[in-house]
């Protein structure tokens, strides 16, 4: 049972950073610049990621399904919480104040998005990930609204400007709302068969391109005078405390299922790479994000495949 697990984990992991290195040596060898990276992320985050939103929630959402689809979103401030509790109790031996700030926002918010979608598609059949991705997708909802807030608060940078409704309210969002009222509503019921085909096609190629985005974000990431001290602190909180953590939790709770594998998966993510992104909006030295992001991603090499086995041998699927 343990080499059938370490097989499947192993191998969807695999898949996911094969993806991924496909857009790192694209930037790495010229094939794609700067501008091409943010534009492919702009396609994926305004395009492609919200049409497969709509489509996944018209198509397998139910309220009788998802009768607890609110609590997802409470997951999502859960988990925050806890990256933040689990960064706030270690970063006390980090002196310099900015590094400690980083420290802080990279223990707190993790990869939540791209990463958990391609390793339940990998992991998992087609309809078997239905039921996943919709839950990705609401707590998805409530962890972009904190990533966006509560981020920028973090870094220290809501003394100089006022946080944008526009930057809560992104298209993953609405698309997920809007989704919703559609249900709700009953609009679903004569919405155009004519237009769910194109709407999935574009949400198919979502995860290759998100993939190859995390894969060219990493290769612009510029490693200098890397603070050994601190990143080794944060791999140990972010890639082993928080999904040990969870593994307890889940464990106390007797929680299992669809919403114990969201928990660890989430637990389990490497810090987000969203985090260079607030850094660059507002115009932010980049003392230790850049160095977190990248090894934390090096690590989960290791370290997701091993709390999935953890979690599938303790904690099967309903």
């Amino acid at each position: 049972m343990f080499f059938e697990h370490f097989k499947i984990t192993g191998i969807a992991v695999s898949q996911i950073f094969l993806l991924s290195a496909i857009g790192f040596f694209m930037v790495r060898k010229g094939f794609l610049s700067d501008r091409g990276i943010d534009e492919l992320n702009l396609l994926v985050m305004n395009i492609t990621l919200p049409a497969w939103i709509f489509y996944q929630f018209i198509r397998d959402f139910s309220f009788n399904l998802f009768p607890n689809w609110w609590v997802y979103s409470l997951i999502s401030i859960a988990i925050t919480a806890m990256g933040l509790i689990a960064g706030l109790l270690f970063s006390g031996s980090i002196i310099k104040e900015q590094e400690k700030l980083q420290f802080l926002a990279l223990a707190t918010f993790q990869n939540s998005g791209y990463l958990p979608l391609a390793l339940v598609a990998a992991l998992f059949s087609p309809a078997a990930s239905r039921g996943l991705f919709i839950v990705i997708f609401l707590f998805l909802a409530g962890f972009n609204l904190l990533m966006f807030s509560l981020g920028p608060y973090i870094l220290n940078f809501h003394k100089e400007k006022k946080l944008k409704i526009s930057t809560l309210l992104n298209a993953p969002v609405l698309a997920t709302v809007f989704s919703l009222v559609v249900v709700v509503s009953g609009v679903r019921n004569f919405f155009p068969v004519v237009l769910l085909k194109p709407l999935r096609m574009l949400g198919d190629i979502t995860l290759p391109l998100a993939l190859i985005v995390v894969g060219a974000s990493l290769a612009r990431i510029t490693l200098k005078d890397i603070n050994k001290r601190a990143i080794s602190l944060l791999v140990l909180v972010k890639m082993v405390i928080l999904p040990l953590a969870g593994l307890v939790c889940l464990r106390i709770l007797n929680i299992s299922g669809m919403i114990g594998l969201l928990i660890l998966i989430q637990l389990a993510m490497p810090s987000a790479v969203s985090i260079i992104t607030i850094l660059r909006a507002y115009k932010k030295e980049d003392i230790l994000a850049s160095q977190g992001i990248f090894i934390t991603h090096i690590a989960a090499i290791i370290t997701i495949p091993a709390f999935l086995i953890l979690y599938f041998s303790r904690f099967m699927i309903k």
